[in-house]
């Protein structure tokens, strides 16, 4: 199978990446088998024959169909031979970079400080399948998947260390071992899990820029927002990471729930290892919460700052009504002065007055100029911000 990559992992030793499976696997670490989902569709079998040929086991029927499922949603199973975990990672954002720092959600930064009104859409996400063995992790990724990549480059830079020196350091009769490497097929699993979450807490950055433009432009009062398909594609982009994210709260909270009822460990070392389990899960919870807490408050936010710009909306329509109601009154009485001169009778004062014309159109003036006046100290001509300086 030329898409499985084989790695073998020792706390004590650099990590290696085998040409093939070996036949077992070692008694001082673990073997992690990487394979894209797409390239091994026809070739599960022979997956199948090196699973068995490293642990003795198979995966289930059911398992195998979860594991190729593109839509199935973050998740966890197990049964008594190994533990399964479907965790969902975006599929336009990759996880942070351990060497350069550089991610894919930098670039969408910077995308959307160039081009603001940039349509977030739905976010795309992608299942990683992971089966944590005794001594074996199976991880099925996408097409195309980087995580492979950085996570490998990020091993690569945890240097093993001393072991002699942190034997010394240690009390007696306590073992000596690498924190930094993981020590098992679990723990790799969590760190996969984390690295999945960094790329959220990336996205909720880049969603919260793009939200705080939309914000700016809808509080504009003087400014007629149209991007209204752009915002509503980004609420339902909030409202879909949300629902991935409990789904995946879910997931790791059942594997929490399954790490409790294991079996008291018989040593420190065992004992040691479980602890790390539950705090590395801990750990991976809290991010999870953090991003469902953020996304939440831009829901928020974004409902908030809609409102208030149809307030402004309707106030700024309140106050054209009130200008031309105030203009309608005004010429209202002069409306009415110039219909009862215009009736075709003989009698009307003033009519064949040699003054008359000018003297109507003088209390014409005055009354417009009153209205005026009085309507001027009302301040309904007054514009917002002069009325605010007052």
């Amino acid at each position: 199978m030329s898409a499985l990559r084989v790695f073998l992992i020792r706390t004590d030793q650099p990590m290696l990446e085998l040409e093939k499976p070996p036949n077992v696997p070692p008694e001082d670490g673990f073997i992690w088998l990487a394979v894209e989902r797409e390239q091994i569709r026809q070739q599960m079998e022979g997956l199948q024959d090196t699973l068995h040929q490293l642990t003795g086991l198979r995966l289930l029927d059911l398992h195998v169909s979860d594991l190729l499922n593109k839509h199935l949603p973050s998740r966890f199973d197990y049964t008594s031979s190994y533990d399964q975990l479907v965790f969902r990672r975006l599929a336009a954002v990759a996880p942070v970079e351990a060497a350069t720092g550089q991610t894919d959600a930098g670039a969408l930064k910077t995308k959307i400080q160039s081009d603001a009104p940039l349509v977030t859409g739905k976010a795309q996400t992608d299942p990683v399948g992971l089966v944590a063995f005794d001594r074996v992790l199976l991880s099925i990724h996408p097409d195309h998947c980087t995580l492979v990549d950085i996570f490998v480059q990020r091993l690569r830079l945890l240097a093993p260390v001393n072991v002699t020196r942190v034997a010394a350091l240690t009390s007696p009769g306590q073992p000596a071992s690498n924190s930094r490497l993981p020590f098992s097929p679990a723990d790799l699993m969590l760190r996969l899990a984390s690295v999945m979450v960094d790329g959220y807490l990336d996205l909720r950055k880049t969603m919260s820029q793009q939200l705080d433009h939309w914000q700016y432009r809808l509080l504009q009062a003087n400014t007629r927002f149209d991007d209204w398909d752009s915002l509503l594609k980004a609420r339902l982009a909030l409202h879909h990471l949300d629902e991935l994210c409990d789904d995946q709260h879910v997931a790791l909270s059942d594997w929490m729930d399954l790490l409790e009822q294991w079996p008291e460990a018989s040593t420190e070392q065992e004992r040691r290892e479980h602890e790390l389990l539950m705090v590395r899960t801990r750990d991976v919870l809290e991010h999870i919460e953090r991003v469902t807490h953020h996304i939440r408050q831009l829901e928020r936010s974004a409902e908030t700052a809609v409102q208030i710009h149809f307030n402004i909306q309707s106030n700024r329509a309140n106050d054209v009504m009130r200008t031309l109601t105030a203009i309608t009154a005004v010429f209202l009485p002069l409306n009415l002065i110039a219909g009862v001169f215009g009736m075709n009778f003989d009698t009307i004062p003033w009519l064949h007055a040699p003054g008359g014309f000018w003297g109507t159109m003088t209390v014409m003036l005055m009354i417009a100029v009153g209205l005026l006046v009085y309507f001027s100290r009302k301040r309904y001509f007054s514009d917002k911000k002069q009325e605010g300086r007052r």
